[in-house]
């Protein structure tokens, strides 16, 4: 059997310039950037009215990214509501903003499980890792049953919602949710062991929806082309659920060119020749 290769997926916010310059590649998949503007009155409109746009250029796949801060915070899952009300309502509200639009325009939204930054903090707020871990589960088994078809769920490099550890990942399946998976975040979960990251992309590859595809070294969150971290790609594409849409999520010098996701869809071209 011929591996299918991932198809072109790539990534920006709402900006025309930025949406006018993935356009011109035919993408099968956008999926948007969104940040705290996105949720305004003005905002959200906007947002709905650029889905719409990028739908009517025959973009089959759409995804639409919870912002990932609020403030100076990262929008974790984990943040107590009693010590963070704010960011705790941010998260629920503009979640359920994002499921009514993925319901209305028959598209998908992304939502982190966990993020690394603020998540040490937020724990010590629990007696436990585990009571914590608890929480996180209670508010995204709700957010599952809100979305339904239309949400999903990304692993973080924090031990509250990783993937690489088969006894977390057999609990995150446990749930049913629709996963979405980030190589990189694995590969760092992992220190960079190339074993441990194709285990967990065969373990969970039924039940993933959705790829980042991006590189690492394995040490930070450094979001390189494909290509030049140190991931075993070849190894990888036989891993991925062929059902599953992707993106390639990497730093750009320019966020209004893609050319940085463009060379590693080429990357993996090469791959197969």
């Amino acid at each position: 059997m011929v591996q299918m290769l991932p198809q072109l997926g790539l990534k920006g916010s709402r900006s025309p310039q930025q949406i006018n310059d993935r356009l011109k590649y035919h993408p099968t998949t956008y999926e948007f950037y969104t940040d705290q503007n996105d949720f305004t009155h003005d905002g959200y409109q906007q947002l709905y009215d650029a889905v719409q746009f990028v739908q009517s250029h025959g973009v089959k796949n759409i995804v639409l990214h919870h912002p990932m801060t609020f403030g100076e915070m990262h929008t974790d899952l984990v943040a107590p509501e009693s010590k963070f009300p704010e960011l705790y309502r941010f998260i629920e509200i503009s979640t359920e903003q994002l499921i009514r639009l993925s319901s209305d325009l028959g598209v998908q939204c992304l939502v982190h499980g966990a993020y690394a930054k603020e998540t040490n903090l937020f724990i010590q707020e629990y007696p436990s890792l585990k009571d914590a871990q608890q929480v996180v589960f209670k508010r995204l088994d709700r957010f599952k049953d809100m979305g339904g078809n239309h949400i999903m769920f990304e692993n973080s490099i924090s031990p509250i919602f990783s993937y690489g550890n088969p006894a977390m990942e057999d609990e995150i399946l446990s749930h049913h949710y629709r996963l979405a998976f980030d190589t990189s975040h694995c590969f760092i979960y992992c220190h960079g062991d190339n074993r441990q990251l194709q285990a967990s992309l065969s373990h969970l590859q039924e039940s993933v929806v959705h790829y980042h595809l991006v590189d690492s070294m394995g040490e930070n969150h450094d979001s390189l082309p494909l290509g030049q971290g140190k991931i075993d790609w070849r190894g990888v594409l036989p891993l991925l659920n062929q059902n599953a849409t992707s993106i390639y999520e990497i730093n750009l010098k320019n966020n209004d060119d893609c050319q940085e996701q463009l060379e590693s869809h080429r990357y993996l071209i090469s791959l197969q020749n």
